[in-house]
């Protein structure tokens, strides 16, 4: 590329220079203009030149800082593109340990879900047979008490009865 931009800042300079020497013959050539206003044409002539070529020089360092940068900037751009790269294989193996587990986290789910249904159920189960247990010793217990009283009773009775006979026998 800058090549051929060299080439055509060299061939459109070549037209000026032939413009300029064929002025300058025209100029000799002609009485007109004197030795003082020849020199400083060739004098204006030569700085004209050197700042063309002083323009010249900055446009192909400026082309070479732009090629330079551009460069840079590929270059850039390929270790960016490797530093995705390594992102990207560094997530994957991520992802599909995530994924496993997130897996393994469902299938302990669905495991467990009737598992706590029958822990529920068998909680119920146990309330229940906790409370007729329960149910049950409290009978129990009135019943050993109303046994108890009338055990009592009974043997008051019998005791009773007892003094009466012995008071009768004798």
């Amino acid at each position: 590329m800058s090549q051929t931009n060299t080439g055509a800042a060299v061939t459109t300079a070549e037209p000026l220079l032939n413009n300029e020497m064929m002025l300058l013959r025209s100029l000799s050539t002609s009485s007109c203009f004197s030795k003082e206003d020849e020199e400083m044409t060739r004098t204006v002539l030569s700085a004209f030149k050197a700042k063309e070529s002083e323009i010249d020089k900055r446009k192909m360092e400026v082309r070479e800082r732009v090629q330079a940068q551009l460069g840079r900037v590929e270059e850039e751009t390929r270790r960016l593109a490797a530093i995705r790269e390594e992102l990207e294989s560094l997530g994957d193996p991520m992802r599909k340990e995530v994924l496993m587990i997130r897996k393994k986290i469902d299938s302990v789910y669905k495991e467990l879900k009737p598992l706590s249904y029958s822990v529920q159920k068998k909680q119920r189960e146990y309330k229940e047979a906790v409370d007729v247990f329960n149910d049950k010793n409290l009978e129990k217990i009135q019943l050993i008490t109303k046994l108890m009283e009338l055990a009592g009773e009974s043997e008051n009775l019998r005791l009773k009865k007892l003094e009466e006979l012995s008071k009768s026998i004798l």
